[in-house]
């Protein structure tokens, strides 16, 4: 099965490209993918069902010096009414309070902006 390398998504035999990110797709016995980037080593601070929303958030922390990924798991081959999707965001174990302090940041300045509107 080819494997995006950014997204670490699977994808059936034949295709070449993500269609997320548009990465060249490798083949499953070539992917290595990272220790860190195991469940065990990296917890959810921050879910929407808004890929924009979890990217920015993403850059917010990252500009922070808080590495952090997006998991998405919208199924854009599945057309449906309503949002049935999740995406994650999630930082290494040992940035959980930093992260959370850091989310709790933004969303109070974006609640102060919203009351002098």
């Amino acid at each position: 099965m080819p494997i995006c390398p950014d997204c670490n998504y699977e994808y059936i035999e034949g295709m070449t490209i993500c269609p997320d990110c548009g990465s060249v797709l490798v083949n499953e016995d070539l992917f290595v993918k990272p220790e860190e980037w195991t469940e065990k080593n990296w917890e959810v601070v921050f879910t929407s069902t808004y890929e924009y929303e979890a990217d920015m958030m993403k850059n917010n922390l990252e500009g922070a010096g808080i590495p952090a990924a997006v998991l998405s798991q919208a199924d854009r081959n599945f057309p449906a009414l309503g949002d049935l999707s999740v995406v994650k965001l999630m930082v290494h174990k040992s940035d959980v309070r930093a992260a959370l302090n850091f989310i709790q940041q933004i969303k109070n300045n974006i609640n102060e902006q919203d009351q002098d509107q």
